[in-house]
């Protein structure tokens, strides 16, 4: 260590340090000092520099090492295929090396460095957890389907919303009722789609079985595809 000569001719005086403030962490209360005191399950967004898309990325920490690793992206086809490297980046590492590693994309990396904010600073969706969450809770967030929360709706001026996919799946008709204003849609359920045909059932009868209803669609006096004029 190399000291000024003004630093040198310093009189030492001791301070006081009480060390860390204590973070809620799984259940408890830990004065982090190395990044193995790092522990939590917690989600964090991220967005590339133009903001053409964005990834949301979950994370399931143990005593510093990420031991799972959830990455949902949107927005940007490119960022489907780092996604897939990040994933194999991602675990294993402390967050310390994730955060300095290059995880192929922008938005990606962002949302990195919003997680390790949040979770070293004790804002883990599980801070308050006693022992934490079992690896796969990231994957329980997906839901029955494994697939992610999607909505994309699109709209003009012109001829006003059309709803393309929300929670419950892919949009097939959209009801309107004597003003033209949506009450309800028709929707399939992709991820139970894919299950039925799988299983061997004929594609037409397992997207019937995937299919329902929200809203007020029965009473609809017009239904629309979405997809077509």
């Amino acid at each position: 260590m190399i000291y000024s000569k003004e630093v040198e001719n310093m009189c030492p005086v001791k301070g006081i340090s009480h060390g860390a403030a204590p973070i809620p962490e799984e259940g408890k209360w830990v004065q982090a000092k190395e990044i193995k005191d790092i522990s939590g399950l917690t989600h964090g967004v991220g967005w590339c520099a133009p903001q053409q898309g964005a990834c949301k990325l979950t994370l399931n920490i143990k005593e510093g090492i990420i031991e799972e690793a959830l990455v949902e992206t949107v927005g940007c086809s490119g960022m489907t295929h780092s996604a897939a490297m990040a994933g194999e980046i991602l675990v294993g590492k402390t967050i310390l090396e994730a955060l300095n590693t290059d995880l192929v994309c922008d938005a990606i990396n962002t949302a990195m460095r919003e997680l390790f904010l949040q979770i070293v600073y004790g804002r883990s969706q599980s801070a308050f957890s006693e022992g934490g969450l079992p690896i796969g809770a990231g994957l329980e967030d997906l839901g029955k389907g494994t697939r992610s929360q999607v909505g994309t709706i699109y709209s003009t001026k012109a001829k006003g919303p059309r709803y393309l996919e929300l929670a419950e799946g892919y949009i097939v008709e959209i009801g309107l009722d004597k003003d033209d204003q949506i009450i309800g849609y028709k929707y399939v359920n992709l991820g139970k789609m894919m299950e039925n045909i799988k299983k061997g059932i004929d594609a037409m009868e397992a997207i019937e079985q995937a299919s329902g209803t929200y809203g007020r669609f029965d009473e609809a006096v017009k239904k629309i595809d979405p997809r077509e004029e």
